[in-house]
């Protein structure tokens, strides 16, 4: 395999309880430039390297954990700063796909798929990007419709529910782009879509229609 063409080594945090499965991503994680890669077979064990370590560039996370949730793993991690997530999981059920979305990942990918597809994934995220397993991508798209003011079902893309959730929790435009590592101007645009597919320029009847769809929390 050729290496990403990344200029700097990135660090990883590899959160699975299987030990063979944890040392084959992190083979994969080196092929592609990773200088640090950082295991855990727990969510014990992932909260004490976080803490050691502080934020990684990437973090690999098991949704089916011995201890605990992975969802709230990933609702952690994000909340201290570490920049980009990437949950490996055996279940492609719909709701534990968009509570990975809103919990605050930017990939979900399942454990039967492809290297190709684990790479493909892992670098569109490393580069700023959303990626949902192929085989997940139509469940996504189904839970995340949202009803617009003519009550007529619009779809959101990942990256939609993903302003429209930081939206809901508060933050400016500028917060947000700080957040997803985009512009302010590219936040806008992002309200702007949401809003021509809904049917409303108002932030909180656009947060309101997605939470009662239960797109977001």
């Amino acid at each position: 395999m050729v290496p990403h063409p990344r200029e700097e080594l990135f660090s990883v945090l590899v959160v699975d309880d299987h030990p063979l499965l944890r040392e084959a991503i992190a083979a994969r994680l080196a092929q592609m430039g990773a200088g640090t890669v950082h295991e855990a077979a727990s969510v014990a064990e992932a909260r004490a390297r976080a803490a050691a370590t502080g934020p990684c560039d990437l973090a690999i996370l098991d949704l089916g954990l011995p201890d605990g949730s992975g969802i709230d793993l990933v609702t952690e991690l994000r909340s201290q700063g570490w920049p980009r997530i990437v949950v490996l999981a055996s279940s492609d059920d719909p709701y534990a796909v968009r509570s990975a979305f809103q919990a605050g990942a930017q990939a979900y990918l399942l454990k039967s798929a492809s290297p190709v597809v684990v790479t493909d994934g892992v670098r569109r995220v490393l580069d700023g990007g959303v990626y949902a397993d192929p085989s997940v991508a139509p469940v996504l798209a189904t839970g995340t419709r949202v009803p617009g003011t003519d009550n007529t079902p619009r779809e959101l893309s990942a990256r939609e529910v993903e302003v429209l959730q930081l939206v809901a929790d508060g933050q400016s435009n500028k917060e947000i782009g700080e957040e997803l590592s985009l512009s302010a101007l590219t936040v806008k645009s992002h309200l702007s879509r949401i809003g021509r597919k809904l049917g409303t320029g108002d932030r909180a009847q656009m947060v309101a229609l997605a939470m009662r769809a239960g797109v977001i929390r």
